[in-house]
């Protein structure tokens, strides 16, 4: 404080910034821990945060990881952020993963089946899977996860590329062009 008892500008300027670095560090602690997926809606109920400075302190952590040498990163999908391991990383962590993980049980079992008979009708899924399948096809469609095409009454659903770069397993080869086509 000066004589007439007002705080520096300067002294304003550093409280400020000591109070932006504690938010960051609690969003980017909440991400750590969270290991999915989180909406606004849950961020703003665990931070207790406005949803515009939110934003603001998840594009300063992602700047921040891309900039620096770390081997995580922030992902957003869909309007939903998540820490994740860079791609060059990935086959540690599905060595390591351990516990419970970001998908149900029924959430992978639904998934899988997708995998192994894609393309399939979202109403196979649900005579196989029940109900909640519907829910299941939603959540891997917002995180882009399985593409979805209208089918009649139902939809095609199969894997998008996302799901191979967020299992950081191999797409299917792209078909050979002839050279016809390269020219």
């Amino acid at each position: 404080m000066d004589e007439t008892g007002i705080i520096s500008r300067k002294t304003q300027e550093q409280i400020d910034e000591a109070k932006e670095k504690e938010a960051r560090r609690l969003i980017e602690s909440i991400l750590f821990v969270s290991g999915k997926f989180l909406d606004m809606k849950a961020l703003i109920s665990l931070s207790d945060m406005n949803p515009i400075i939110i934003k603001e302190l998840l594009e300063k952590l992602r700047e921040s990881y891309e900039e620096g040498e770390s081997a995580l990163r922030i992902i957003e999908k869909n309007g939903m952020w998540k820490m994740d391991v860079s791609p060059e990383f990935s086959h540690l962590t599905t060595k390591l993963a351990t516990g419970s993980s970001e998908f149900t049980k029924a959430e992978q079992e639904t998934l899988a089946i997708i995998a192994f008979k894609q393309p399939i009708k979202q109403s196979v899924i649900v005579r196989i899977r029940g109900n909640k399948a519907y829910d299941h096809i939603n959540k891997f469609a917002k995180l882009d996860l399985v593409k979805k095409r209208k089918q009649g009454h139902t939809h095609e659903l199969r894997l998008s590329q996302e799901f191979y770069d967020y299992f950081g397993v191999p797409g299917p080869k792209a078909p050979e062009k002839t050279a016809a086509e390269l020219n």
